[in-house]
């Protein structure tokens, strides 16, 4: 595990570095990002390319300096992430004529690429983020894994290509513009985190997890060679789905248990992470160490439960409460994602990481089964809305979606009525989302509102339906979520909050073999008599005691309200109501007056609203007001940019 960073330079360029100029920048880039691998930098350095790496040492401690090149050195690699299919890989090309010179799993990525050029890819078992330059064609191949475990972004600037593990990396070039996409904005308004192909920056992408991007002498192409199946092709009965996904689990946990360095895992006391700490114990022949993190808040508190499963397997546990003095570590935690990103469940993430971290080096987690196999509480109708489909006309859904928009901002009855007058993926949009389309007039100003670009975040994520309609509605669902949601938000705050710490995060249940025996079974194995997680549950009975299986499922939630209306109602006054925020140009300043006060007296509940405002405030303070941008966002801000 490691940071990766480099770039590479066209014709094009007009102004091309020298080799001391681009060791000196590569240098740069892969210093900042030094808290993810703070065991060794690499460097290699040529005409028009510069690669960089930082490096957690994990698997073959003693060789596996990056850059990594093969016989000829014509090939090289920058890797951040694990291969464990490696050692067959290795076995197969060394028959094939290849020579390896380490032992470690980055070496085989280089071989393979040799052998099956980019069809290589595909045949890699893991989580990861890589740059390959081959000298031969002068081309940059960069990849991420299938389904975004491990992060990548790009820039294509003046006949330069930048890449980078962390957007931070690329922020050290110098002729990166700092632009603020209004549409990622937008969409970070509405869904906590910024488009999945996008940034907060216009001149910053992420590479799609699944995808590979290709550079050659100033061309970019980007091309997917892997997605999410369509097709649920399970014949078997649910004993066979219930045996076959166990031992699919136990191979994916034993092949995440390699590693030279000691092992953990995060334990939250739920079903994905008491199964996998099960497998562990299972597996390993050491006693396994596991880490949870509680609040003094009951209802938010799951330590019991973890400690139940702790003590079930025997494990060495260790726990952190985390009191409202966490959001001291808020600057930390922008600064570590780059971006506006609203998940305030990166708070516990930080610190059972900070905690892991005193122990060991990797952690597994339970991270990706409820998108796999049915998890969360809405891919289960609500009553109210069960009962308004039952005994209303269909006509009614369209008179309730009009009464809704006549309605004002916080009229009682307007979110149903919203909500139960769209088709079924309007209501999914509607039950994720944070501010709707209906009160983002009343949020951004006119300025902002005409410079938006794109059709509104919430018609643009839906498309992620189209390719699954033939499936049942909980299956399309899940898929939305596995592409959207799963990679976006979860496994950006895993990755992020993990690597803050220097701790490798792995995610057994993210496996290319459980994914794709996951996607196989039919919606019905996964949600049986509103059972969520059916499937899932019976392998668990196999290890856990009956209690924990069924018991409700309560997420890995922080006690944000009851922080905000107790000792840290002051963040509002320092951050949101201060004459800088309110002056910025992007929010209507009422609107937000208006929301504060109506969470402080308890009229309404918007944690997660007034905690979206406070961390963009705070990224934007950190990441825009020290860096003019190139040209202002709108007039309104020119004044605040150049204070």
């Amino acid at each position: 595990m490691c940071g990766i960073a480099g770039f590479v330079e066209s014709a094009e360029t007009t102004s091309p570095l020298a080799p001391d100029e681009s060791r000196a920048l590569v240098h740069r880039m892969c210093e900042v990002i030094r808290h993810r691998g703070p065991d060794d930098e690499g460097v290699w350095v040529d005409e028009g390319v510069a690669l960089g790496m930082r490096r957690l040492s994990i698997i073959d401690l003693s060789t596996g300096h990056q850059p990594i090149h093969n016989e000829d050195r014509t090939i090289w690699i920058v890797f951040n992430g694990e291969i464990y299919n490696f050692p067959e890989l290795r076995r197969e090309l060394e028959a094939a004529g290849h020579h390896f010179y380490t032992s470690t799993d980055t070496e085989a990525i280089v071989h393979a690429y040799e052998q099956w050029g980019t069809r290589a890819i595909a045949r890699l078992r893991g989580m990861f983020g890589l740059a390959i330059w081959d000298t031969r064609t002068k081309s940059l191949l960069v990849a991420r894994d299938r389904i975004g475990i491990k992060p990548m972004h790009y820039a294509a600037v003046n006949g330069r290509l930048y890449f980078g593990s962390e957007l931070k990396s690329l922020l050290e070039a110098p002729d990166l513009p700092r632009d603020v996409d209004l549409d990622a904005l937008d969409h970070y308004l509405s869904f906590l985190y910024t488009p999945r192909d996008g940034s907060i920056f216009k001149s910053v992408r992420k590479l799609p997890p699944g995808h590979l991007l290709t550079w050659q002498d100033g061309r970019v192409s980007i091309e997917r060679y892997w997605q999410m199946p369509a097709a649920e092709d399970f014949h078997g009965s649910e004993a066979d789905a219930v045996r076959q996904l166990r031992a699919v689990l136990a191979d994916a946990v034993k092949c995440h248990l390699l590693s030279d360095v000691p092992l953990g895992a995060f334990l939250s006391g739920g079903i994905d992470s008491s199964l996998v700490v099960g497998l562990m114990s299972e597996t390993s022949g050491a006693r396994v160490k596991t880490f949870s993190i509680g609040f003094d808040e009951p209802a938010f508190d799951e330590l019991e439960h973890a400690r139940r499963v702790a003590q079930h397997f025997g494990t060495d546990h260790h726990e952190f409460v985390v009191k409202p003095d966490a959001v001291q570590i808020l600057d930390a935690l922008v600064s570590h994602f780059d971006e506006p990103f609203a998940d305030s469940s990166a708070i516990p993430t930080w610190y059972v990481s900070e905690m892991a971290r005193r122990h060991v080096t990797v952690v597994l987690s339970g991270d990706g089964g409820d998108e796999l196999f049915g998890g969360y509480d809405r891919y289960v109708p609500h009553p109210r809305v069960v009962a308004f489909d039952r005994y209303s006309p269909r006509a009614l859904r369209r008179v309730a979606a009009i009464a809704a928009a006549q309605l004002p901002h916080g009229a009682r009855g307007k979110n149903f009525l919203r909500h139960v007058g769209r088709d079924e993926q309007g209501r999914y949009l509607d039950a994720i989302r944070f501010f709707g389309a209906d009160e983002k007039p009343a949020l951004l100003t006119s300025d902002l509102r005409r410079q938006l670009e794109g059709p509104d975040p919430e018609t643009r994520l839906a498309r992620h339906f189209e390719r699954f309609a033939g499936l049942p509605w909980p299956s399309q669902m899940m898929r939305f979520d596995a592409e959207t949601y799963l990679p976006e938000d979860v496994l950006t705050k895993v990755d992020r909050m993990s690597m803050a710490h220097s701790i490798e995060s792995r995610v057994p249940l993210l496996d290319n073999e459980v994914m794709a025996l996951a996607a196989s079974l039919p919606a019905a194995m996964k949600i049986k008599n509103g059972r969520r997680k059916h499937v899932l549950k019976e392998v668990a009975a196999t290890l856990l005691p009956r209690e924990i299986l069924d018991r409700r499922k309560q997420g890995f939630g922080v006690p944000l309200g009851v922080w905000f209306r107790g000792n840290l109602r002051e963040l509002f006054a320092d951050t949101l109501l201060s004459p800088a925020s309110l002056q910025r140009g992007y929010f209507q300043p009422a609107f937000v007056r208006q929301i504060v006060d109506e969470h402080l007296s308890g009229k309404r509940d918007h944690t997660l609203r007034l905690w979206q405002l406070v961390v963009f405030e705070r990224w934007h303070q950190q990441y825009v007001n020290s860096f003019p941008l190139s040209t202002p966002a709108f007039p309104s801000a020119r004044a605040v940019q150049s204070r």
